[in-house]
């Protein structure tokens, strides 16, 4: 049965969220897109978020990314249509996510390696952390995802001025 949400997480902390979005906005500039979509994607499946599951599904079809990339993303390790650095990004990702199981592996490290170099790995971890950060709060808030609550507001209307 699906619970209703427990609390609008925008206002549980609305400073702490502002610097998470800002965090999420630097992440973004540094990280390139389809890749960021496929790390928020794949440790969504593996904690079993369907708010970021859905929001981050829209947003990488939105940017391009094809759904069949998108349905074998949760079997990448066994699939041709993902690259070597995006295979190494995907293993750090579920090595981060299942830290406790994984410990950040050396191997996994060292694939990693050779297809980033430090600033990027930099920006991986980050961005691993950031995704299970809010997987975690959206999973504990029960939040339900609706594409407006994303999209621009719309203009407002002019009013026509007096002749």
């Amino acid at each position: 049965m699906l619970e209703p949400p427990r609390f609008d997480l925008t206002q549980l902390n609305p400073e702490a969220y502002r610097h998470l979005t800002e965090i999420e906005a630097l992440i973004a500039r540094n990280v390139e897109p389809t890749l960021y979509h496929l790390i928020k994607l794949r440790a969504s499946q593996i904690n079993g978020c369907a708010f970021c599951l859905h929001m981050h599904t829209d947003q990488a079809l939105h940017h391009g990314e094809t759904p069949q990339r998108i349905t074998a993303l949760d079997a990448w390790e066994e699939s041709p249509l993902f690259t070597e650095k995006e295979r190494a990004a995907l293993a750090w990702t579920e090595e981060l996510t299942l830290i406790a199981d994984s410990g950040a592996s050396k191997e996994s490290f060292d694939a990693l390696k050779a297809q980033f170099n430090d600033e990027e790995i930099g920006w991986l971890i980050l961005a691993a952390a950031q995704i299970n950060t809010w997987n975690r709060l959206a999973i504990s808030a029960r939040a339900q995802y609706d594409p407006k609550m994303f999209a621009a507001p719309a203009p407002a209307e002019k009013t026509p001025e007096p002749a």
